[in-house]
């Protein structure tokens, strides 16, 4: 399925007006896993209120030991820091990665923005060297932009 393809479905899952925003989350990571064979552990890390660390949210893939994630630390903690996606196409070569387990070759995390304010990240994991591309980064930001809607106070 194409990333065109996945953008309505995505739509479709934020409206739903039945199931709660962790549902929706939740249902975002099994469509875009399920939808893209290179997408192998696809989450949400969240800032914890005014602290300077992540906190694991809805998630599918591998368990994880990597709940609580302090600024600056890892792929994630740096993108808390520095607001910009973060391609990874080999982790293995990253000087400041969390090993998550030894079959994630590479790692895209894309920043969550509401009301301009970085709240979080969508992060996913890969067993393939080097499949990400800016087509990747575009469709998560918009993944991010409609999940930004379920936040938004405006």
């Amino acid at each position: 399925m194409t990333f065109e393809d996945l953008k309505p479905k995505v739509t479709e899952i934020t409206l739903n007006s039945i199931i709660t925003r962790e549902e929706k989350l939740l249902k975002i990571c099994e469509l875009l896993k399920e939808s893209i064979d290179y997408y192998n552990w696809v989450g949400f890390y969240f800032r914890n209120g005014e602290k300077e660390e992540l906190i694991l949210g809805p998630y599918v893939g591998a368990a994880t030991d990597h709940t609580v994630i302090p600024f600056g630390k890892g792929i994630c903690g740096q993108v808390a820091v520095s607001n910009k996606n973060f391609v990874v196409p080999d982790v293995a070569a990253q000087d400041n990665y969390i090993a998550c387990s030894f079959t994630v070759k590479s790692e895209i995390v894309v920043p969550l923005f509401v009301n301009g304010e970085n709240i979080g990240q969508i992060d996913i994991d890969s067993h393939v060297l080097n499949p990400f591309t800016a087509a990747d980064e575009r469709f998560l930001e918009f993944v991010n932009e409609e999940i930004a809607k379920l936040f938004s106070t405006k």
